[in-house]
Parts: structure tokens; sequence; C-alpha cells
């Protein structure tokens, strides 16, 4: 799987604010559960635990912005997909 980079900002199914992912491959403590995502609302930024908002990738509807890439992302995604 593609993740998208840091600073990508989205708009998740069914509607809602966009947000900006700030984490990808993150363990919820309260539930132990994996997310593709972390992200926070935009343009405010993390206000918070209370706007911390967990998701995975299939919720996506659209993109308004891809974060920047490099050779170090590239490496990420690397990392990312080999820890399954």
């Amino acid at each position: 799987m593609k993740y998208d980079p840091i600073g990508t900002v989205v708009a998740r199914k069914g509607g809602g604010r966009p947000i900006m992912i700030y984490g990808r491959k993150q363990v919820k403590q309260s539930t132990q559960t994996v997310w593709d995502y972390v992200a926070c609302p935009y343009p405010e930024g993390n206000l918070g635990e209370d706007s911390t908002i967990f998701f995975q990738h299939n919720n996506i509807e659209k993109i308004f912005y891809i974060g920047m890439t490099c050779a170090v992302e590239e490496r990420m995604q690397e990392i990312l997909n080999e820890a399954g």
C-alpha cells in the first residue's frame, strides 16, 4: 500500500472538515488498534488528545494537498510496508 505522506490534507468519506495527516501506522492506546493514519483538524493543527483523529486509508474520500516526498519518504514507505 502507498501511504500518504505526512502533511497531506484529506477529507474522509461521509463529509466533515479537512484533516491533516501527522502520523502513519499508529496505535490508539485505549484500544490497541492499529490505524493507517492519525490526523488533526486543518487548519488548526493538533489541539490535544480530543482532536486526534484515527482512520484507515480506505476512509479517504478526497485529497486536497499531498505532503512532501523525497528519498527519505520513499524509504519510509518501504519500512511501513515491510512492517505489514
